[in-house]
């Protein structure tokens, strides 16, 4: 590896912050989990599986010296080292990692509240501010139906505009009033919050009626 690859590395991981916390507690049973592995340098690494989606799934494990990835954050504590996936930070966000102890050997517990839903900043991309309202606002509301919709992509054409291509799935793929829900709910939602899109499209096979919840 070059020195300007070496360089250019350093100075991205300089760039990456996480608020993440790991509480004293937690930091004592990891120390104390990691010391029973009998390697030195062993740390754990803690991404979020499906990031920004519902299945999403706050993970922790080992980290093997010599195997960390380049591109992680690491956090240094005093008995051992934390590497953050680079792509989870956004999702891990006023994360908390605690532990506490009981009389059947204590738990260890990761709440991460924008791990489905992360924040979206002032410089956030019209993806991320799109995504932001699909999950935190318009999912939450087609759940009731069994429903869900993502965005596909972005089509910005000369004399149309900026289009958001979206895609429905669960009860809401079929469903006979998914036009009403696209042109009353969707679009109205999506337009209010990112001004920029001119147009909402639906690209799903509404052949595929088999969960519908209404056919």
């Amino acid at each position: 590896m070059s020195e300007a690859t070496d360089n250019t590395q350093v100075a991205n991981q300089e760039t990456l912050t996480s608020n993440i916390n790991i509480t004293e507690s937690a930091q004592g049973y990891l120390a104390d989990l990691l010391a029973k592995q009998e390697t030195d340098g062993i740390g754990v690494r803690i991404f979020v599986e499906n990031a920004g989606t519902p299945r999403a799934e706050c993970c922790m494990s080992y980290s093997q010296p010599g195997e960390h990835n380049e591109a992680d954050l690491r956090l240094d504590y005093s008995d051992f080292s934390a590497y953050i996936d680079s792509a989870s930070i956004p999702y891990l966000q006023d994360a908390v990692i605690d532990y506490n102890a009981d009389r059947f050997g204590g738990q260890l517990t990761f709440r991460a509240p924008n791990s489905k839903v992360p924040q979206v900043g002032e410089n956030a991309t019209i993806e991320e501010r799109i995504h932001y309202v699909l999950q935190s606002e318009i999912n939450p509301g087609l759940a009731s139906h069994g429903g869900v919709v993502e965005l596909v992509e972005l089509l910005e054409e000369e004399g149309v505009g900026l289009t958001a291509v979206l895609k429905f799935g669960g009860g809401c793929q079929g469903c006979s009033a998914v036009d009403v829900t696209l042109r009353e709910g969707v679009e109205v939602q999506l337009k209010q919050q990112v001004p920029e899109l001119t147009q909402v499209v639906d690209e799903t096979d509404h052949s595929q009626t088999e969960n519908a919840y209404y056919q």
